[in-house]
């Protein structure tokens, strides 16, 4: 039965000129062709072979690169398919609103696949989203991988933008991509970079490498509440950055595992001059995980979560941290390869449950010395250490890979001093007030060892000088000796 005219006008393509839209213009064009092929003569079929008679929509941005539009308008698609194009220079939605408005178009072919980040939430048939002109968005290539494409097939008897003959895979703004696949020729003196084409890419965890982040300063009217005695003119160090540690596991509240985590990442985030806010403990449930993540999330400037990570019913941090921003958990083949190769043959079925990863907003972390990537979701960072030493090298590959993405900024460390005294705590208390509102700009701690043992007094900050301006100030409200100065 021939087509009927109808429907291909209620039909479009939304074509960007990447890998993925130029897969699933081909696999219309052979789907439309071998359909034809079922209806005509050879002759027929012949004669239209080049042509897909389906309305394709394309947005020209200012900073798309050269090639794109070169490779859509003149070289490849218009020319070879003669294709139907609508070029729209409007923002995605208010282009479609026009479009739809003017044509009757009820669905749209979409290159997207899991892992993008407009892939959230959708599956193969997926409505338009609300507030959105009503059209179904059909996604043919959602579950296909990298590997999937046979890139030297695809992209060498197909054809695809010159850019990614100089080695880009991943479509984005032109400032924000930066070229990664290279080789070098020459000798070592002499050796200069030579990019290969992208569709000779042998490792698929790489599709998604040259992204340039940029680092945004937290809200100075959220986070400015500290100011530790340092320069006015000094705004990042006058921004007291913090993070939240959510510990999850129900050992943990039992009183059967001792929590060893918290304390040391305590230390450690005053070590990069920032202050944890909160460390809380939440059950093994996927809902106690995304409260406690969506809460802390919008009050913290990063977000540490531990536990629970695994394939074991009671592994729900994964889920839990998902749950919080509103998306699904997808498998992630770039992580799955990493599983792999570390695990081998234990791992069984053709789906490994460690590598669903919450969709779409999930970024892996590389470090050359982890075999395994870090889990970075937005801003909460999912820890996979099992013990403190686990920790300390995951700590450090962190804040390693995170300022190298310029996703982190590292102010002057705190600094303590604590004195120790056998003085009472009604005769101290007085004084260690009228001290907190002399120097707002310090905490001050106080604490014992035990019941009978001495008064341990911390004063913490950014600015030593002014700790010892503390301690002198208190030291005169008493005797000499009163206090003495301790690790």
């Amino acid at each position: 039965m021939e087509i009927d005219k109808t429907i291909i006008q209620e039909v479009a393509l939304s074509f960007n000129g990447g890998k993925d839209s130029t897969v699933l213009l081909h696999l219309l064009k052979a789907g439309y062709f071998l359909h034809k092929a079922e209806e005509s003569s050879s002759q027929d079929v012949a004669d239209g072979e080049n042509t897909l008679p389906i309305r394709t929509i394309y947005f020209e941005t200012s900073n798309a690169f050269p090639e794109i539009n070169s490779f859509t308008y003149e070289t490849h698609v218009c020319k070879k398919y003669n294709l139907q194009m609508d070029i729209l220079c409007l923002d995605f939605k208010s282009g479609l609103e026009a479009l739809l408005k003017a044509n009757p178009i009820r669905a749209i072919f979409l290159g997207v696949r899991i892992g993008d980040p407009t892939a959230v939430g959708q599956e193969q048939f997926s409505p338009s989203s609300p507030g959105w002109p009503p059209f179904m968005r059909v996604n043919p290539i959602l579950d296909w991988s990298y590997s999937m494409y046979g890139p030297s097939f695809w992209f060498a008897r197909f054809g695809t933008a010159a850019f990614m003959i100089k080695g880009i895979r991943q479509l984005g703004a032109s400032m924000t991509l930066f070229l990664m696949h290279y080789w070098a020729s020459g000798t070592t003196t002499t050796a200069k970079k030579k990019f290969r084409p992208a569709y000779l890419l042998a490792d698929g965890r790489l599709e998604r490498a040259g992204r340039v982040k940029k680092y945004t300063l937290p809200v100075s009217g959220k986070l400015s509440s500290v100011s530790n005695g340092l320069k006015i003119e000094d705004l990042n160090s006058n921004n007291m950055l913090n993070a939240s540690i959510i510990a999850v596991g129900n050992e943990i509240l039992f009183g059967t595992v001792e929590d060893k985590f918290g304390s040391v990442l305590c230390r450690k985030f005053h070590s990069i001059g920032w202050a944890a806010s909160l460390l809380v403990v939440a059950r093994n449930d996927i809902d106690s995980v995304a409260e406690e993540v969506e809460r802390r999330k919008s009050t913290s400037d990063m977000v540490f979560i531990y536990g629970g990570v695994g394939p074991l019913h009671s592994d729900v941090t994964v889920a839990g941290v998902a749950k919080a921003f509103g998306v699904r958990i997808a498998p992630d083949e770039e992580f799955e390869k990493h599983l792999r190769h570390l695990i081998g043959e234990k791992c069984t079925g053709d789906k490994n449950e460690m590598a669903l990863l919450p969709e779409g907003i999930t970024e892996l972390l590389h470090h050359e010395q982890l075999s395994v990537p870090m889990i970075k979701c937005g801003k909460v960072i999912i820890l996979t250490a099992t013990n403190v030493a686990e920790l300390d090298l995951q700590w450090n590959c962190l804040i390693d890979s995170l300022k190298s993405n310029g996703d982190l900024v590292v102010t002057a460390p705190f600094v303590s001093k604590c004195l120790a005294t056998t003085l009472s705590d009604v005769e101290v208390a007085r004084p260690l007030s009228k001290l907190c509102l002399q120097f707002p700009d310090l905490y001050v701690g106080v604490y014992r060892g035990s019941r009978k043992g001495p008064l341990m007094i911390r004063f913490e900050g950014k600015d030593l000088s002014r700790i010892e301006a503390a301690c002198q100030s208190l030291c005169q409200n008493f005797y000499p000796g009163a206090f003495s100065e301790t690790e």
